[in-house]
C-alpha cells in the first residue's frame, strides 16, 4: 500500500446520510476477487441513469479532482463486503469524512489504506457549508483542519492502524516486517518451556 502522511485536497461533498454499501457498489458488479476497476462503478445507481447516460446532477460528474469524500451521518452501513473500500479507494479517494461510519466498513477502509476520519456533526456541517472546501488531513498528528475557516479537529485511530498507515503496510506487510522478532519471541518461548528450539 501506498504510505499516508497528509493530504491537503479539495473535498468532494456527498451529503447524504446512511449510505450503505449497495449504494456505493451495487452487489450485480461484484464479480471480481481482484481489488481493480471498481472505481468505474462507485456509486453507478446515482451517477447513471437508466439509459447509460450520466446524471448530470450527481456530485462526481461534477466535481472532477479531490482525494476527500466528505459524506453524511452513518456513512458504509448495510452488507460488509470489502469491495466498497476498493471501489472508493480505486476511485482515487485516500480519506472519506463522515460523522459516524458502520464498523465494518471501517474496518475494511483502514485494511485497503483508505483513511476513515469521524468528526463532530458541527464539523461536518462547516465543511459542507462551504461551496469549494479544501481540507489537511494529518494522519501524524490526527487532525483534520479546514483550510478556508481554519477549524480543526482531532480523529481517532487505532496506534497499529496508524502505524500500518503511515509505512504502508497492511496487515500480511506487518506480519512479515516482524518475522525476525517474532521468530526470537518463538525461540524464547520454547526455550523458558522446555520445546526444542528448531525453527526455520
Amino acid at each position: 500500500m501506498e504510505k499516508f502522511t497528509k493530504i491537503i485536497s479539495p473535498v468532494v461533498p456527498l451529503p447524504l446520510e446512511n449510505v450503505d454499501t449497495d449504494q456505493i457498489i451495487p452487489a450485480r458488479f461484484l464479480k471480481s476477487t481482484s481489488r481493480d476497476g471498481f472505481g468505474e462503478n462507485l456509486f453507478r445507481d446515482w451517477r447513471y441513469k437508466k439509459d447509460g447516460s450520466e446524471n448530470a446532477d450527481f456530485v462526481l460528474n461534477n466535481v472532477k479532482e479531490g482525494e476527500v469524500l466528505v459524506a453524511g451521518k452513518n456513512f458504509g452501513c448495510g452488507s460488509s463486503r470489502e469491495h466498497a473500500a476498493w471501489a472508493i479507494t480505486d476511485y482515487g479517494f485516500k480519506v472519506v469524512v463522515s460523522s459516524f461510519f458502520a464498523d465494518i466498513f471501517k474496518g475494511n477502509a483502514l485494511n485497503n489504506g483508505l483513511l476513515p476520519v469521524q468528526v463532530s456533526e458541527d464539523f461536518l456541517q462547516s465543511i459542507l457549508a462551504q461551496t469549494k472546501a479544501h481540507v489537511a488531513v494529518d494522519l501524524e498528528a490526527q487532525t483534520i483542519t479546514l483550510q478556508e475557516t481554519g477549524e480543526q479537529e482531532s480523529f481517532e485511530i487505532s496506534a497499529y492502524k496508524k502505524h500500518c498507515l503511515l509505512n504502508g503496510l497492511d496487515d500480511i506487510d506487518f506480519l512479515l516486517s516482524n518475522k525476525e522478532a517474532i521468530k526470537e519471541f518463538e525461540i524464547s518461548s520454547r526455550i523458558y518451556s522446555g520445546t526444542p528450539t528448531t525453527l526455520k
